[in-house]
């Protein structure tokens, strides 16, 4: 089976449906920053503030060449690697690729229940973070669009809603 990629926002439930996903299909979920943070033992918050971005995308990118050559695994990318280098065309070499489409409202309430630390959101107010968000994902949007399919996740207040997602993947990719 080929690996499936989930790509999108920040925010927009890459992980929780590919942890979902990975399980119903038996493949290993993997998550790039985390695979990252493990391989360098140290947070990508940490790479992003000693090293800058520049840095932190060169590492993202050879990390994605590498973890995307494993094989019945379901890869979740952080928001931005799609948007660097040839990452976006590279991963449609080599693994079926989803789109999660989330609305910029979805995306500013999920924001908002997140605890994890957004390095290019710190100390934003609520009108600065809606402005980029807005016009961060429409920037992106073109990147993302490039995905093989697109799955609406708007839906994502519930665990049998995260189910019907996964679902519709399953759909989607003949699964």
């Amino acid at each position: 089976m080929q690996s499936i990629t989930l790509i999108g926002y920040m925010c927009v439930g890459k992980t929780t449906i590919g942890k979902a996903l990975a399980k119903e299909l038996g493949l290993v979920f993997y998550d790039l920053d985390w695979y990252i943070e493990e391989r360098f033992h140290t947070k990508v918050a940490k790479i992003f503030a000693e090293e800058g971005e520049a840095r932190f995308r060169d590492l993202e990118r050879r990390m994605l060449h590498e973890v995307a050559e494993f094989e019945n695994i379901v890869l979740s990318c952080g928001g931005g690697t799609p948007c660097h280098f040839d990452n976006m065309d590279y991963l449609n070499t080599v693994s079926q690729t989803c789109y999660l489409q989330a609305s910029p409202e979805t995306i500013l309430q999920h924001l908002s229940m997140s605890r994890g630390e957004r390095p290019l959101l710190r100390g934003k107010t609520p009108d600065e973070l809606r402005t980029f968000v807005t016009a961060q994902l429409a920037e992106r949007r073109p990147f993302y669009e490039k995905a093989r399919h697109t799955i609406g996740v708007d839906v994502l207040d519930s665990f049998d809603k995260i189910h019907l997602v996964t679902d519709q993947i399953k759909q989607t990719l003949s699964l």
